[in-house]
């Protein structure tokens, strides 16, 4: 079965890339706004807190890595448990 789901590049976006990227044609597109950023400290990528306390993600190419499909969507629970919790 093909497993073409798991990687989308829009080349043609005006962003493209939004993340400093050495292999452009690898850069998946898919997850263009991470669904990880409710998890915080818990989301596996690469980030930090500036000094007013917002989560800057923008050296973080997690979602972004065209292996990293699988990755995401096992923390779905968790994304789901936040937003329970947040109701």
């Amino acid at each position: 079965m093909s497993e073409n789901y798991k990687f989308f590049n829009h080349k043609n976006c005006e962003y493209f890339p939004c993340h400093k990227t050495n292999k452009p044609e690898e850069f998946n597109c898919l997850f263009c706004y991470c669904p990880l950023y409710a998890l915080g400290k818990n989301c596996g990528g690469n980030f930090r807190y500036t000094d007013k306390g917002i989560k800057d993600c923008s050296q973080c190419l997690l979602p972004h890595n065209k292996n990293n499909y699988d990755y995401i969507m096992s923390k779905f629970q968790d994304i789901i448990k936040v937003a329970s919790e947040k109701e």
